[in-house]
């Protein structure tokens, strides 16, 4: 692959300067209340460096910086194909090899036998399988996939019914991306952490990346927060961490976005380079590819190579533009609305706008008893229904197949949810709610009550 020089850096768009940088981390954690700490590394020709804003948790008066420990989350699948394409160069693996042949004896995946699903299929998330198993049914909410354990994972490959043959339709899967990990453990004989730990994290020197807590991150790694900037669970990802397990610092993920893009001797660099080679049409209307764990948007000098995280407490974004030879990390504790994406994304090119600011909503009082009148089902459209209930003296909605978010009054008859940017108003009749509207992305989209 070939990399921009220095020639392209001198583009009519540069990276925005540190101090352009920190005003927008600033008006994010200070002003929008979408974060708690953020933490950006970028890599140009000027070499790499590290602009930080924040805390790593509420009252505790130190700061974010390259060395703060943050959950990865989805960027964890780029080692993963990174642990594949590795496997693949030194011949132990073949992108080929079916996913059935490398799992216990005991597991009988119900698969077509002239299309098996391979372990291309799961690197590109062509493999058919849904983003996450049915019988995934979380103890804690807050750590969803803590409980998930290996027999769960095997008991649900032997029994799942695909509804169509690997390589035809993407589908973004934790699961084929946890599964990949798994097997990877397997035939290497060890854990997935330390097969991250000797194939990547040893080659290239990461300190700081791991799944298990470290004794040396006391006093710097970050605490999480939800969307409403409440604390959150870290999460435990069981039998599917290479789904979204590690994590890391800016310092460490710069180091190995560097490799990545060529910009440092590594003996990763063959499957660095093997990971491009191999790619999918992810078929979202905006001809993105899927590569063996990076997606890549965007052509010619527009091009970039990415990918994103999220867990119930943080955020994350990794990318380069290989026209320019500029890489960009963000890591954020906070699973906010905005997140980070659209920072990294701005900083790789200008002309990609950042997030408009999410507008701050206030919470009036009102007597809990009034929610009795908006309690029901509401039908969106044929097979997604809206159900309002009530916990206490709190409002709840809970949309079919999603988790339950309470919804705070605002006004007369309509209400507002903090985890994301969306509101509810109600339409009575006679004291009772006769339908509502769902006011989300721009779309109001009414929903009559429907009787059970």
């Amino acid at each position: 692959m070939t990399l921009g020089t220095s020639a392209h850096a001198a583009s009519p768009s540069p990276t925005p300067t540190d101090p352009e940088i920190l005003e927008i981390l600033t008006d994010r954690i200070d002003r929008q209340q979408q974060s708690v700490g953020i933490v950006v590394g970028v890599i140009d020709a000027d070499g790499r460096r590290v602009i930080a804003h924040g805390h790593p948790a509420k009252g505790d008066p130190s700061l974010v910086d390259g060395r703060t420990v943050f959950e990865i989350g989805s960027v964890t699948k780029v080692f993963t194909a990174l642990l594949l394409a590795d496997a693949v160069e030194k011949g132990t693996l073949g992108l080929d090899t079916p996913v059935s042949s490398l799992l216990p004896a005991s597991v009988v995946m119900p698969e077509d036998k002239q299309i098996p699903i391979t372990l291309e299929h799961l690197a590109t998330h062509m493999s058919g399988l849904p983003r996450l198993p049915d019988n995934l049914v979380p103890a804690d909410d807050n750590d969803p996939y803590a409980d998930y354990d290996t027999a769960k994972l095997h008991a649900f490959l032997s029994s799942h019914q695909p509804t169509r043959k690997p390589g035809v339709e993407h589908e973004y899967s934790n699961l084929g991306a946890g599964l990949l990990g798994h097997i990877l453990g397997l035939k290497a004989g060890l854990s997935y952490e330390d097969l991250v730990a000797i194939r990547i994290s040893a080659p290239l020197g990461l300190k700081d990346t791991a799944i298990t807590v470290r004794p040396d991150w006391t006093g710097r790694q970050a605490k999480g927060y939800d969307a409403a900037l409440d604390p959150a669970s870290d999460w435990h990802l069981a039998s599917l961490q290479g789904a979204g397990a590690l994590r890391s610092t800016a310092d460490d993920m710069l180091t190995f976005l560097a490799a990545a893009m060529g910009k440092t001797p590594s003996p990763l660099a063959p499957a660095f380079a093997s990971m491009l080679a191999t790619r999918a049409p992810i078929g979202n209307g905006d001809n993105d590819q899927q590569a063996l764990g990076w997606v890549i948007s965007g052509k010619g000098d527009d091009q970039i190579i990415w990918h994103n995280g999220g867990t119930g407490g943080y955020r994350s974004f990794v990318g380069y533009r290989p026209s320019t030879g500029v890489g960009v990390v963000a890591l954020s504790n906070a699973s906010t609305e905005i997140g980070v994406d659209d920072i990294g994304r701005h900083l790789l090119n200008r002309n990609a706008p950042l997030a408009p600011a999410v507008t701050p909503r206030t919470a009036v009082a009102v007597d809990p008893a009034t929610y009795d009148a908006y309690l029901g089902t509401y039908r969106l459209h044929p097979g997604f229904e809206l159900t309002i209930f009530r916990d206490g003296d709190r409002l709840f909605a809970q949309a079919t197949g999603q988790d339950r978010l309470e919804i705070v009054p605002e006004a007369e008859h309509r209400f507002f949810t903090k985890l994301i940017d969306a509101q509810i108003s109600f339409t009575l009749k006679g004291g009772r709610a006769e339908s509502l509207t769902l006011h989300q992305g721009g779309r109001d989209m009414p929903a009559p009550r429907v009787e059970k």
